[in-house]
Parts: C-alpha cells; structure tokens; sequence
C-alpha cells in the first residue's frame, strides 16, 4: 500500500505544480470588531446653571443690541432748510431722542458738526453751519443738558456727504452731524 501512497503524493505534486504551483493567497484577517469605550464619568449636568449661563448670554446680548441702537441714535443726523438754521419740526424727535439718551448718560459729551450745501461764499456757508450746530446744542441745552458736554464746529460746504450738484445732494448736504467724543462706553438706554 505503500506504492499507491507515493503515487497519490506524486500525482497531487504533479497537479499542484501544472496549476502554477503557487499557494493560494491568504485572506486578510478580519478586522477586529470595535470595542465601544466605556462613557467617562461625569458630574450630573446641573440644568439650572445652564439656565442661568444662557439667560446671562441672552441678557448681554440684548444690552449689546440695546447699545448699538443708543448709539445710533446719538450718531443720528438732523438736516436743515435751505439757507436755515433753525431746527425743523421733522427733526426734533432725533434731538428729543439724543436729549434723553444724554440724561441717561450722564458722562457722555457730543461734538455738534454744523454743514452747509456748496451754494453761497464759503465764509457765509461757515457762519450758517455754525448757527446749525449751535442751533441743535441750544435744543439740547433747552431739555437740560448741559453746554460744557456739546462741543460746536462748523464745516460750512468743505465736507459734503454727497457730492452732486441737485436739490437732492444739497438736501443731504445741509445738516448736523454727532459724534460721541468721551463716556460712550457701556451706553444705558432712557428708561
């Protein structure tokens, strides 16, 4: 039995080697199923913190939103009739406006630029965009705020806002400008 043995081995050498003879490739080991890591231990959420840090959030977002619009309306122009300086009835609102705003901020001091469209001499442009300017302080100072925090300067036509030559460009020309030059920081909006 020896000699059908050998010639089993011999014909399956024989086979192995007319197929190619080399070895079948290996499969990739699979890969290993992932392990969930065990979730870290932490402290209980305390809802109530979290209540509170988003309503201290929600509140400085409503003062910031609150203090942008402060500010805009003390930056707010008023405009002026041609060759007027007397303020315009439209436009008492705006100062009515800044008045309050200035009562609430108490350290808060505004610089009145006077303007004038590009139509008459520019010494009498100066002299009208001063009286607008001390025009809109007189206003102020009529609503209790005090003169020594409204600073006065008059441009005349040497800064136009629009530099056209119709109706339209002298109408946005002719105004008082506003600027916050000290306390505007954490502006309070009038109660």
């Amino acid at each position: 039995m020896r000699a059908p043995s050998l010639l089993m081995l011999l014909a399956t050498a024989a086979f192995a080697f007319a197929c190619g003879g080399s070895p079948a490739p290996e499969e990739p080991a699979p890969e290993p199923a992932p392990v969930a890591e065990p979730a870290p231990e932490t402290a209980p959420v305390d809802d109530s913190a979290d209540r509170e840090r988003i309503e201290r959030e929600r509140m400085a977002r409503e003062a910031a939103e609150r203090s942008r619009a402060v500010t805009g309306d003390l930056a707010a122009m008023i405009n002026f009739d041609y060759d007027q300086s007397s303020v315009r009835q439209a436009d008492q609102g705006t100062l009515d406006r800044k008045a309050a705003i200035l009562q609430a901020n108490p350290n808060v001091k505004l610089r009145i630029s006077g303007h004038a469209d590009e139509r008459g001499s520019d010494e009498y442009n100066l002299a009208l965009a001063n009286r607008r300017a001390a025009a809109a302080k007189r206003y102020l100072e009529n609503k209790g705020i005090d003169g020594s925090r409204l600073e006065v300067i008059a441009y005349g036509e040497e800064r136009p806002l629009n530099p056209g030559t119709d109706e339209s460009a002298f109408a946005q020309n002719r105004r008082d400008e506003f600027e916050v030059t000290s306390g505007g920081d954490n502006l309070v909006a009038p109660q």
